[in-house]
């Protein structure tokens, strides 16, 4: 049988299912539906629906059949009027039965010399005789207990001692088998202080117009996300997850199909590490699709994985905050472009699509999937996270993604929290750039004002009528008025010493002030200290000029004209 695609779309009173099945006899088919029950039978297709509200037969269903399309479409009404279905568009988790199905058969023959047929071979199949053997060995129980868990909820292990030959092109870590959590971090921590490039660094951070370019970059959840709060359902009580929808294409509707749903028993720690995992996947996500501005290519795959913890070394994180810190250190350390600021637009990306509900974590998680997919060996990812992220997704609660997104929305990173030194190497490389900004200023002013003194007199070489006596007192009138101009040029010089900033002034953040053990935004302006959300405050923050930088950069006395 063939699982047919189909869509679901529901007004106050009814539900609307329309199911596209092409080349299926349209006089043989069958329809029934009860309670949350619907199924549809056109030979060669089948469709069976566990739906997220009751249907009721009460003489009010209708349906139709287009012969163009292949469409049929179905309208029931609800058994509740005005309730809302919510999880429509989530195709594999309404593909799941109600009935569970036992992993061992309940009679099982012993003692039967007869095989199953499933483990008969095929005598036409070669077997290949020479084939490397290795001795059979009975795992002890140390063996048994040494191994480590990873994956997703920490359910996987033992599985890249089958896969050696493509480990190093997928992850960071060497034998995760054998490698405790702590360890895990620390060799994950020295690998990013032996990574970073101050050189690098201080290039993005200097000269940015490319950055500049990807941060003005808008993405289809800034789009979405505008809507939603420009939309009328915003202002009320009703929970504006459940009347948002992000629509799926075709090619998603399809990748949902294929997976298999599962149901997956996480006690609360696999459940914290989870939740933890998907912000630091979606972190990595929004930085890629920013500075490809949503067109991937062959780097992606690398970019994703990369700059994240759990997908590159099987972290498993205790806070957010720490998720924070160790997105933002990888993405000073591995990508083409290494800039603070695009820490903090994946962070406010991550808040927006967290906020915009399931379906749109779920388009992301299912791009991540395609990525993957088509890059050899970044496919066994999909099979240790992503799938498993792609079908626990569906079935999670909406409230439980609006906590995570105002938690995370709550927490603050700086630049001092990263551990990489950065704020000093920002101060010392804006004073080096001060002092020779200094030494040229002189010269400058000096220059300029024997020119204007030269276009005053006329310069030298025309008499215009005037005598030799008087052009010699004119001469010695110049040279009075250029010495006294020298020593004004050696006071200005002396006075133009630039006022260094503190190291703290320097780095502070302009809007953020971040107080140990409190995760909470703070204005620094006197003027502002009504707390606003993290979205508006730090969108504000990269529309505004960068006029303290350009201080820096060129620092002039107060009173003093620029020559």
């Amino acid at each position: 049988m063939i699982t047919p695609a189909f869509e679901l779309s529901q007004d106050a009173e009814s539900l609307t299912i329309a199911i596209r099945v092409p080349y299926a006899r349209v006089a043989e088919f069958e329809v029934y539906f009860e309670g949350v029950d619907f199924k549809f039978y056109a030979k060669p297709y089948f469709l069976r629906l566990t739906l997220p509200g009751r249907i009721v037969e009460n003489g009010n269903e209708d349906g139709s059949y287009n012969v163009d399309k292949g469409i049929f479409t179905l309208r029931m009404s609800k058994e509740t009027p005005g309730q809302h279905f919510e999880g429509l568009n989530m195709l594999t988790s309404l593909l799941a039965s109600k009935k569970t199905r036992s992993a061992k058969p309940l009679v099982e023959v012993t003692g039967s010399s007869e095989l199953p047929v499933e483990s008969k071979e095929d005598e036409e199949e070669e077997f290949d005789w020479e084939i490397e053997q290795s001795p059979y060995e009975e795992l002890t129980e140390s063996d048994l207990n040494s191994q480590y868990h990873y994956g997703f909820g920490n359910l996987r292990s033992g599985v890249f001692k089958r896969l050696q030959d493509e480990l190093s092109d997928v992850i960071d870590l060497k034998d995760p088998d054998a490698t405790p959590p702590a360890e895990r971090r620390q060799k994950r921590l020295a690998a990013e202080e032996s990574k970073f490039d101050p050189d690098h660094y201080l290039a993005d951070y200097f000269e940015d117009e490319a950055i500049q370019k990807v941060l003005k970059y808008k993405p289809w959840w800034a789009l979405a996300f505008a809507q939603k709060i420009a939309s009328p359902e915003s202002s009320g009580e009703q929970n504006t997850q459940e009347a948002f929808q992000v629509s799926f294409s075709k090619e998603e509707n399809y990748q949902l199909l294929k997976f298999t749903n599962k149901s997956y028993l996480l006690d609360k720690r696999a459940q914290y590490y989870v939740y933890y995992g998907l912000i630091d996947i979606l972190l990595a996500y929004c930085y890629e699709i920013r500075v490809t501005e949503g067109e991937s290519n062959v780097e992606s795959p690398w970019n994703i994985r990369k700059l994240s913890g759990t997908l590159s070394w099987f972290e498993s994180w205790n806070n957010i905050h720490e998720i924070l810190v160790s997105f933002g250190r990888r993405v000073l350390c591995y990508p083409l472009y290494r800039h603070f600021k695009l820490v903090t637009k994946a962070h406010i990306d991550t808040v927006k699509i967290l906020q915009l509900g399931k379906g749109a974590v779920l388009k992301c998680l299912l791009d991540i999937h395609k990525i993957f997919q088509e890059n050899d060996p970044a496919y066994i990812l999909n099979d240790l996270y992503i799938s498993d992220y792609c079908v626990w997704i569906q079935k999670v609660k909406s409230r439980k993604l609006a906590s995570l997104a105002e938690t995370l929305q709550r927490t603050y990173v700086a630049k001092g929290h990263l551990g990489l030194e950065i704020e000093e190497l920002e101060s010392a490389a804006l004073l080096v750039q001060g002092e020779e900004s200094e030494v040229e200023e002189p010269w400058s002013a000096s220059r300029q004002r024997v020119s204007d003194f030269n276009s005053l007199t006329g310069g030298s070489g025309k008499s215009d009528g005037v005598s030799s006596s008087k052009m010699e007192d004119t001469n010695v009138d110049r040279a009075k008025l250029a010495d006294s101009e020298g020593g004004k040029i050696k006071g200005l010089q002396e006075n133009t010493t630039p006022k260094t900033e503190s190291l703290e002034s320097c780095t502070k953040p302009a809007i953020w002030l971040h107080e140990l053990g409190q995760e909470k935004p703070v204005s620094s302006s006197p003027s502002a200290r009504v707390s606003a959300p993290l979205i508006i405050e730090l969108e504000e923050m990269e529309t505004e000029p960068q006029r303290s930088q350009q201080q820096e950069t060129s620092p002039v006395d107060e009173g003093k004209q620029p020559t």
